[in-house]
C-alpha cells in the first residue's frame, strides 16, 4: 500500500503526525496544539489551535469537540514516549527523546531539539513532501491528508452526518463536497471496461 511506504520514509515524530491526521481528520493547527490532556482512551478532544506561533480557539464552534478515534491512533501517540531520534550536529550525532515531557498540559508533538511548538509549513516542506514525491504523490499537503480521512470514512460506509461530526464541519454541504470527490472502485472498473470495448487494440 502506497500510504504505508510513504509513512516509512518519514522520520518520527513527523510520521506519527501524518498518521494521526489521516486517521482523525485533525487540521495541522489542531495537531500542533494537541496536549496530553486531550488524548483519551478512545477519543481526542480539540479545544485549541496553534498556527505558526499564533495560538487561539478552534476554527469554529463545530471544531471545538471530542471525536472518536481508532485505538491504533492512541497506541501510536503513546508509542512516541519510548522513541528517540538521532540528529547530526557537524560530525557528532545527538540523540533526543521524541517526547521530552508528557504532563497534562505538555504538547503531544514537540520540536525534536527544543520541545517547542512545531511549524506546519516546516514539517510539510522538510519531511512530508519529499517522502510523498518519492512514492509518486507530489500533490500531498496537509489538506489532502485531512480529506483522505473523509474519503476513507466514505469507503468504510460512514453516513455523511457522522462524517460531518468527525470532520467537525459547520455544514454538511462541506462534507458532501469531499464525499462527492470520491470515485468508487466499481466506477473505475466500469470505465476500464469501456476503454477495453472501444479500443481493444490498445489494451491487448
Amino acid at each position: 500500500m502506497r500510504f504505508r511506504a510513504f509513512l516509512q520514509l518519514i522520520p518520527e515524530p513527523y510520521a506519527s503526525m501524518v498518521y494521526v491526521v489521516v486517521y482523525t481528520g485533525l487540521r495541522p493547527s489542531e495537531l500542533i496544539a494537541l496536549r496530553w490532556r486531550n488524548v483519551h482512551a478512545d477519543s481526542i478532544t480539540i479545544d485549541e489551535r496553534c498556527c505558526r506561533g499564533d495560538w487561539g480557539a478552534p476554527k469554529s464552534e463545530a471544531s471545538n469537540a471530542t471525536i472518536a478515534v481508532n485505538r491504533s491512533v492512541i497506541d501510536r501517540i503513546y508509542r512516541m514516549k519510548s522513541l528517540t531520534v538521532e540528529i547530526r550536529a557537524g560530525t557528532a550525532v545527538r540523540r533526543y527523546p521524541v517526547v521530552k515531557s508528557s504532563r497534562p498540559d505538555d504538547l503531544v508533538f514537540q520540536s525534536v531539539v527544543k520541545g517547542s511548538p512545531m511549524r506546519d509549513n516546516n514539517v510539510l516542506t522538510r519531511f512530508i513532501k519529499p517522502a510523498a514525491r518519492a512514492v509518486g504523490m507530489p500533490w500531498v499537503n496537509w489538506r489532502s491528508l485531512r480529506t483522505t480521512h473523509a474519503t476513507w470514512l466514505k469507503m468504510a460506509g460512514a453516513d455523511v452526518k457522522d462524517a460531518q461530526a468527525q470532520m467537525r464541519h459547520s455544514r454538511s454541504s462541506i462534507t458532501l463536497d469531499i464525499y462527492q470527490q470520491f470515485v468508487p472502485e466499481s466506477q473505475r472498473r466500469a470505465v476500464d471496461r469501456l476503454t477495453a470495448l472501444a479500443e481493444p487494440a490498445l489494451v491487448n
